[in-house]
């Protein structure tokens, strides 16, 4: 069975389809993703589709499904490369693509997906430095 190769950089995983998309394709892509997103513990996932020349609404569909998974798995997504020919088809198809970030290239991707990933892990960090108020210590006001 054909597959498309989910490569992992650190806390990050890259997709990069350079074959032609079929609904059956898809929907191993969207399989296998998920599966290496909740056994790596990914923050995120960059999905370079410069090589499709084409979306059809599954496939447009598919994308965003991705995402949805990916940000319920607590992983962000950035889809790059994208045609116009494809973007105009999303938009002409209705496809928005909730929750689906974009950039132009590879290297735009990677830097929005560090910064978006590098703040989420800064909240999480912050969230283990806290210690939950008690009204055993007060809320540092006088009264007067």
């Amino acid at each position: 069975m054909e597959r498309i190769p989910i490569l992992r950089m650190g806390k990050l995983l890259l997709v990069t389809i350079q074959v032609d998309m079929h609904d059956r394709l898809a929907m191993t892509l969207q399989d296998d993703l998920t599966s290496r997103i909740s056994a790596l513990g990914a923050r995120g996932v960059l999905l370079d589709i410069s090589s499709l020349d084409i979306v059809d609404s599954f496939i447009g569909r598919m994308i965003s499904n991705i995402a949805s998974m990916a940000r319920v798995l607590d992983a962000e997504t950035v889809v790059v490369g994208m045609q116009p020919a494809v973007a105009i088809t999303l938009v002409e198809l209705g496809l928005s693509l909730p929750g689906v970030r974009t950039a132009l290239n590879v290297e735009k991707g990677m830097a929005l997906l560090q910064a978006l990933t590098a703040d989420a892990d800064d909240v999480a960090e912050d969230d283990d430095d806290v210690a939950p108020f008690t009204a055993e210590q007060g809320d540092g006001r006088t009264a007067g």
